[in-house]
């Protein structure tokens, strides 16, 4: 949900028409394939975002620069145990995955602490392996719901969760190589962010539309809860999918998200500012010109035609064809 993985060579070209920068801030990474592309630039990147699972997806991908999971340690990794324990069976029996899976689930949880504790980097990567597994094996990828209905027979449904995060830790490390810079990854509010000595910011918030809703915790709060084992959560148990409260953020309501935009852009005026955006999104393109411009910046905007996703229903392929925004601010 969200990523930018599609209009890559947009923001490929936008970054190669910048000034020459060495350092950049990638403040909502997601997916952190804009991240990755930045890295593949040779650029010192730092990735952010409040997402735990996200977080362990920036560090064992961008921030790593050669750490890998051994074939041996992998064994050991999915290896049951006697004492395992059982809170993710007893949580989430029925709603999401078989018991084989949830079993898996909290065998492979137990075996990461103790294997990994003093190596981020590759708990980061186990994780990050992890979630995607359980986001390829949920249909539609998402935790919103609960149940088979979404089921339509393809093979991702088909394997166990332990073949898939086998597989999702193959991809992950096909792609870890070392950029030559000390990159990083991190997991904060941005607007606690301390450090703003960044050449570039790429600022890609959750939007705010009419026409969808950015609510990310309600879609992956399974893999985000997996991410620490369900320590930093409080599981709503009158919830049929067992979410957890979220704290709100200021992109999420019309009433802030303008002075959301201002504080963010004022917070890194002296950096070069790189924002995705969207035409459904508020505030308006015009008001997110004015606001760079506020800031002291020159604005430029690069623009594509852009399909979010596919649906069965026609007011749904309308809603999702979109003009997307790339404003840069020098």
């Amino acid at each position: 949900m969200g990523s930018k993985y599609r209009i890559l060579p947009l923001l490929n070209e936008v970054f190669g028409n910048v000034p020459k920068f060495n350092s950049a801030l990638d403040a909502f990474s997601g997916s952190a394939c804009v991240s990755y592309l930045l890295k593949t630039l040779r650029k010192r990147v730092t990735s952010n975002d409040y997402l735990q699972f996200c977080y362990h997806i920036a560090n064992g991908v961008i921030a790593n620069n050669g750490e890998r999971i051994s074939p041996n340690e992998i064994d050991s990794l999915v290896e049951a145990r006697h004492a395992d324990p059982s809170f993710i069976v007893e949580t989430f029996k029925g709603l999401y995955f078989d018991e084989k899976d949830l079993k898996f689930l909290d065998t492979i949880s137990n075996n990461i602490k103790k294997m990994f504790s003093g190596e981020p980097k590759k708990a980061s990567l186990v994780l990050a392996s992890l979630a995607r597994a359980c986001i390829k094996r949920q249909p539609r990828g998402t935790f919103a719901y609960t149940g088979n209905r979404y089921d339509d027979g393809r093979k991702d449904f088909r394997l166990t969760l332990e073949e898939h995060f086998r597989n999702c830790l193959a991809e992950y490390e096909k792609i870890i190589f070392d950029n030559r810079q000390e990159n990083r990854a991190t997991c904060t509010d941005i607007f606690n962010y301390k450090n703003t000595d960044f050449d570039l910011v790429y600022i890609d918030t959750p939007y705010n539309t009419a026409v969808a809703d950015n609510d990310y915790p309600r879609r992956y709060h399974f893999v985000e809860g997996l991410m620490s084992y369900w320590s930093h959560a409080k599981i709503d148990y009158t919830t049929k999918t067992r979410k957890f409260p979220f704290k709100k953020t200021m992109f999420d309501s019309q009433s802030t998200v303008r002075s959301a935009f201002e504080t963010l852009i004022r917070k890194f005026s002296g950096s070069t500012l790189v924002v995705s955006y969207s035409s459904t999104s508020s505030p308006s393109l015009g008001e997110m010109k004015s606001i760079l411009k506020r800031a002291g910046k020159r604005v430029e905007v690069s623009e594509l035609d852009h399909l979010y996703s596919f649906g069965t229903q026609k007011k749904n392929i309308l809603n999702n064809r979109v003009k997307e925004y790339v404003l840069v601010g020098i």
